[in-house]
């Protein structure tokens, strides 16, 4: 895959949930958050109730789902089928498949416009770019960029999509209006991950086998900085303040800090074994790390500099998810088929105050799970 990406009963996962269940009595019947998670061995994307921690129902998708991303317009949400060369779309209100996209060969991740009307797959076994429709449900254009591109990331304004080309060891940036490569850099050995910053000025690269981030300017088309972090960098992960990317080093068990307005490396800081994947809070101050090597989640303080805790969770942690509140954070385990709910707050059970960011319940899933994306939603 161009990402670096890995491969309890439900009995007992409910009894868990009933002390760790968000309790919400204000909020209408009508009101749902689903967590989608795609099954790579399995062909199907687990739906779980996100308020009370429950498996809701199996769809079955293409083969090979892998990457998932929500629409924030509306109630849809897109997997990527890496064995079918397609994208499932799913209707989160009736939570069934509602449409199939034919892509091109071997697509992995998809990346949605912030109006809900564009969605960008990256083809990586035809080298090009699907360009859909996503009110049509339709592929619009395929525009030719390098060799083996692994993603593709729209910025916020919707103006530029960037893509990261595998073999080419280059980046392709395409103008979104005209669905056409505007200029392609060479960056370092193997882009992989993206990260834009908020006002679209900057995209983020991360090259594992040289151990940099591309910094490139987007309003230039300019390759601005190769920056050295740890060993075998697999994921950026930006603040939502936007000031700061943190760099998951798989290969020396820390991460790194960049600072996104000047492109200078910070510290480097000791984390758990094998660290993959990471998530904020939304208030800039957490950073939580999947330790695929420890089976475990580190938690981060940023203003601190220092690793605060660590849960133990499933097997080969992956990708995370907060619920919409950042009660809890979901941690899909690659190893062990489930997924891990983690407390994140304290909460109070029978006129006691609960311990901070403790393991609720682990939730049954499919084989291989990939990734996870939470979506609420309203419905009639």
């Amino acid at each position: 895959m161009p990402r670096f990406r890995f491969q309890a009963a439900l009995g007992a996962a409910m009894l868990l949930c009933l002390a760790g269940c968000r309790p919400e009595s204000n909020v209408s019947p009508n009101d749902h958050e689903f967590a989608y998670v795609s099954n790579g061995k399995s062909g199907t994307v687990s739906v779980i109730d996100a308020r009370y921690f429950r498996p809701v129902t199996t769809l079955i998708v293409g083969k090979e789902p892998t990457g998932i991303a929500i629409n924030p317009v509306n109630n849809e949400v897109y997997v990527v089928n890496a064995g079918s060369d397609s994208v499932s779309v799913i209707d989160s209100a009736k939570n069934e498949v509602l449409a199939t996209i034919g892509v091109h060969k071997a697509p992995y991740f998809i990346s949605v416009s912030a109006d809900g009307k564009r969605g960008y797959v990256a083809n990586s076994g035809s080298g090009n770019l699907s360009v859909l429709d996503l009110e049509k449900h339709s592929e619009i254009a395929t525009v030719a960029v390098g060799s083996a591109p692994g993603e593709a990331a729209v910025t916020p304004d919707g103006k530029t999509v960037v893509v990261s080309n595998r073999t080419a060891n280059s980046v392709s940036l395409i103008d979104a209006a005209k669905s056409s490569v505007r200029t392609t850099l060479s960056v370092c050995k193997e882009p992989q991950d993206i990260v834009v910053m908020k006002n679209s000025a900057k995209a983020f690269v991360v090259c594992p086998p040289t151990n940099q981030v591309a910094a490139i300017d987007l309003k230039r088309d300019v390759v601005l900085a190769l920056l050295d972090v740890g060993g075998s960098p697999i994921q950026l992960t930006i603040k939502p303040d936007g000031g700061e990317i943190f760099v998951s080093n798989f290969g020396s068990n820390n991460i790194s800090s960049i600072e996104a307005y000047t492109n200078e490396v910070g510290n480097s800081f000791p984390i758990g074994d094998k660290p993959t994947m990471a998530v904020t809070t939304s208030d800039n101050s957490l950073l939580y790390v999947s330790d695929f090597g420890s089976d475990s989640v580190s938690v981060y303080s940023i203003d601190d500099g220092k690793a605060i805790d660590s849960i133990q969770v499933g097997s080969r942690p992956d990708a995370l998810a907060f619920t919409s509140d950042e009660s809890h954070l979901l941690v899909v385990n690659s190893g062990s088929g489930d997924v891990a709910v983690v407390r994140t707050v304290k909460t109070k059970q029978n006129s006691k105050i609960s311990r901070e960011r403790s393991l609720v319940t682990m939730i049954p899933v499919g084989a291989q799970p990939n990734a996870i994306a939470i979506k609420s939603v309203t419905t009639k």
